[in-house]
């Protein structure tokens, strides 16, 4: 599963120290809280983090709907899948 290291910064430090919070969020692939007033306001990650987060809840909502799917009875055999494939590739290919 994943594991997000994270420390906790105020927001002075996201304008003062902005190097060293991209660093931890980059190398180490740290989020950083940002506070405001001791509280937590903002997450910041780095991009590479961030888009493989993302990639990884998206999966995880294909995959739910796909349990749904299973659950509810939509389901068909997977040759028939195949077919439905190909054909949908072979209509995309002739436009």
């Amino acid at each position: 599963m994943l594991n997000i290291n994270e420390s906790i910064r105020p927001s002075a430090d996201l304008r003062n120290h902005y190097s060293d919070i991209s660093r931890l969020c980059k190398e180490n692939k740290e989020a950083v809280v940002i506070t405001v007033n001791g509280r937590g306001d903002t997450v910041c990650l780095g991009y590479e983090h961030y888009k493989q987060i993302k990639a990884m809840l998206e999966l995880f909502a294909i995959l739910a709907e796909a349990e749904e799917d299973i659950k509810a009875g939509r389901v068909a055999p997977m040759q028939d899948s195949i077919e439905d494939i190909k054909k949908r590739l072979k209509e995309r290919a002739a436009r």
